[in-house]
């Protein structure tokens, strides 16, 4: 049997390897949910945000909230499905309707983002750890072989040394791109709260306009 021609030793190294491993897959994970959900819920740029608002805009100043619910059907980005939102729950008044809005948006979007983000801050804070515990338990071995043997070889000590070395620098690997991703996303994060901002600023005065043009609170 494999497993029981594997010292303990073995077997713990291994399992370093296999979690330095584990923690540097969900958090490759994370930082691509993160990514992609970012990417889906914003504009490609504001000349498009542009546009859209322009039409919307105009539907919300004469009043036609159906047309802008069947304009923004089927769109996944932030701004037309907290406009859908909006102007469905018009009944509610205008600042009720724009608190459950930015409700909405701070659970489903924001919250989702910081969570996924909050995990791939515990890789980052996980790995050199786990890279730390592997260089003490190397070295611990290779002490151990120096203790228990008369003479030894080098090589001897090879393969203690190896797992201290290889772990640090796995989870420094892990650690630093992560941070490095993680800043990225965090500026495509605040551009696309600029961008949402800047759009419900529009939205919120055309929403304003079209309840009282039609007898809304």
């Amino acid at each position: 049997m494999v497993f029981a021609e594997l010292s303990l030793y073995d077997i713990i190294s291994n399992a370093t390897y296999g979690a330095l491993a584990a923690v540097a897959l969900w958090g490759l994970y994370c930082i691509v949910v993160v990514w992609t959900r970012v990417n889906s819920k914003r504009f490609k740029n504001e000349d498009q945000q542009v546009a859209f608002m322009d039409d919307v805009e105009q539907m919300l100043n004469a009043g036609d909230f159906e047309g802008v619910t069947e304009y923004c059907e089927g769109d996944t980005r932030a701004i037309p499905q907290m406009i859908t939102l909006a102007v469905n729950n018009r009944e509610l008044g205008y600042k009720r309707a724009r608190q459950f809005m930015l409700d909405r948006f701070q659970r489903d979007v924001m919250s989702d983002l910081e969570y996924r983000l909050s995990w791939v801050s515990t890789v980052i804070k996980s790995a050199p750890m786990i890279g730390l515990f592997g260089t003490v338990f190397g070295m611990m071995g290779a002490f151990q072989t120096l203790a228990t043997a008369e003479t030894v070889e080098p090589s001897a000590l090879a393969g203690d040394i190896n797992v201290a070395l290889i772990t640090t620098a796995s989870g420094l690997a892990i650690a630093i791109p992560l941070m490095i991703i993680v800043a990225n996303i965090n500026i495509k994060i605040a551009k696309m709260e600029d961008l949402v901002g800047s759009g419900l600023g529009r939205f919120f005065e055309a929403f304003k306009t079209g309840l009282a043009r039609t007898g809304g609170a």
